[in-house]
């Protein structure tokens, strides 16, 4: 599994590459191009759940003490699993959906599009599984019946904000200000001051003479996070393709390896103090990030619906507004549901992700003509 991983991800990189190359000044424009600030206020909360929230507390000892991270500091290794160079998965699916999809139509054609939703409603109702089965780790003492009340009101939550582009753009602005105001609250409560997150951001810096070592799976852990990405990778682009505003394909390179880093890093870094300070989280401070980190998961939901509910045409206009919610509702509420009874996991979701990735690279191999038309006039 690790080797089809290993080839999948060293294809992504090659095809990013050969993208900027042939296209790097082409102007890319979605179907609702949004300004700039809110295309990454969008990506950043569809692309990322509250595992960006919760989860760096719990991994830092254990990258700190397992010898397959030895390489570097467990900073720089949290900010390799969640920055930089991974989010180069979202540049080729959005390049892709912006450049080849509206000519060659793949994801019209009728097997493609039924692989692809299913993958969108399964990941979908997986987001909010994983939401359900750590939610006691977020809030201390919780019985059975508050965890699945919480999950089906913010599952209600998303898909009716779904029901309105609107609403998923204001919700992705409100939840991007609400992290940093939650970074900012967090630097404050660790006492960091400005000396120790300068110190922070340094080790994070280390990353980059390893970055070499994050592209291959170098543990299980970090080839679950591989195929986590992969596994978002082509519904995220498909989503966020059409809000893109007349950016060069060059320039959305860098603006997605380096625009997403800077809040990433920032929030690492002041976790990765109170962690080296051994500071225990007062019961606001974790209210707050339970409260961003419930919306990030409504965020990831909502635009997953969205996107589905289009693809499948089970849109608002034909259902309206109250059937949409009812049916979209007990569809992946009843699929969070089941999974306790399943044993899924997301690296098969990726495995299944990866041969789309496949099929789809042929496809555009025997519509090359369409390609090469491409190529004359662009």
């Amino acid at each position: 599994m690790q080797t089809i991983l290993s080839f999948a991800v060293v294809a992504v990189l090659i095809l990013s590459l050969l993208l900027v190359l042939r296209w790097g000044n082409l102007i890319l424009i979605g179907k609702m191009p949004a300004r700039f600030f809110a295309f990454f206020a969008i990506l950043f909360t569809s692309g990322l759940d509250v595992g960006l929230i919760m989860l760096p507390l719990t991994e830092f000892s254990t990258y700190e003490t397992d010898e397959a991270y030895s390489f570097t500091n467990p900073l720089a290794i949290e900010f390799g699993f969640w920055g930089f160079f991974i989010w180069v998965f979202y540049f080729l699916t959005t390049c892709y959906f912006c450049i080849f999809e509206p000519r060659l139509k793949i994801f019209e054609i009728y097997w493609v599009r039924f692989v692809n939703n299913i993958v969108i409603i399964g990941t979908c109702a997986f987001t909010g599984f994983l939401f359900l089965q750590y939610l006691p780790s977020y809030f201390e003492g919780i019985t059975p019946f508050v965890r699945f009340v919480i999950v089906a009101i913010v599952l209600m939550g998303a898909v009716f904000s779904s029901t309105d582009i609107r609403y998923v753009k204001i919700l992705s602005l409100a939840s991007t200000w609400l992290f940093f105001a939650l970074i900012a609250v967090t630097w404050v409560y660790g006492g960091l001051g400005l000396s120790g997150l300068a110190a922070n951001l340094m080790k994070i810096g280390d990353y980059f003479p390893n970055i070499y070592r994050f592209i291959l799976p170098f543990s299980d852990f970090h080839a679950f996070y591989l195929f986590w990405w992969f596994a978002w990778s082509i519904m995220i682009g498909q989503f966020v393709s059409r809000f893109v505003g007349g950016l060069r394909t060059w320039h959305l390179l860098i603006a997605l390896l380096v625009i997403p880093s800077i809040p990433i890093a920032l929030w690492f870094s002041v976790l990765f103090g109170i962690y080296e300070q051994g500071i225990e989280i007062s019961a606001f401070v974790n209210g707050f990030m339970i409260l961003v980190g419930v919306i990030f998961v409504t965020n990831s939901l909502d635009s997953l619906t969205r996107l589905y509910s289009e693809n499948l045409q089970l849109t608002v206009d034909r259902l309206g507004k109250v059937k949409y919610i009812v049916m979209h509702w007990s569809l992946l509420y009843g699929l969070i549901l089941l999974y306790q009874f399943t044993p899924l996991q997301i690296e098969w979701v990726g495995l299944v992700v990866i041969g789309l990735y496949v099929a789809i690279s042929i496809l555009v191999f025997l519509r090359r003509q369409s390609v090469i038309s491409l190529i004359s006039t662009s």
